[in-house]
């Protein structure tokens, strides 16, 4: 995953987590920075790359590969900043490994199985 796309998945993992009341404070304020980081990148650049990142929002998959154009020609990818929040903000929400990529789970067929961390799981057996 270049930096150009980890920025675009945590902005789109970021938002979708935002519309949830679950989410915890940290997390928001993580991608807020982010996005305010992002918002001032875009700025500065292209007269339409507030817009788009404002319009990925509501719909990421649609605005998804202008978004990337856009962090691409800002160069993005070259800001460690943001580079680094955007690692934050998909491991905390659990989309991200430290190691470097996004994690892979396949749980088909499993039962009573939890994906991420900080879960809480209680099983009655009968």
């Amino acid at each position: 995953m270049n930096g150009v796309e980890l920025v675009v998945a945590a902005l789109a993992a970021g938002a979708a987590a935002g519309l949830t009341d679950t989410t915890s404070s940290a997390i928001q304020d993580t991608y807020a920075g982010l996005r305010e980081s992002v918002r001032r990148r875009l700025a500065t650049g292209s007269a339409d790359g507030v817009g788009i990142l404002e319009a990925s929002e509501a719909e990421p998959v649609m605005w998804q590969d202008r978004l990337g154009e856009l962090l691409s020609v800002s160069g993005v990818d070259q800001d460690e900043e943001i580079l680094a929040a955007a690692r934050s903000l998909l491991q905390d929400l659990g989309g991200f490994s430290p190691h470097g990529g996004p994690r892979v789970v396949d749980a088909r067929g499993a039962k009573g199985v939890m994906i991420g961390t900080h879960n809480t799981q209680t099983n009655t057996f009968n």
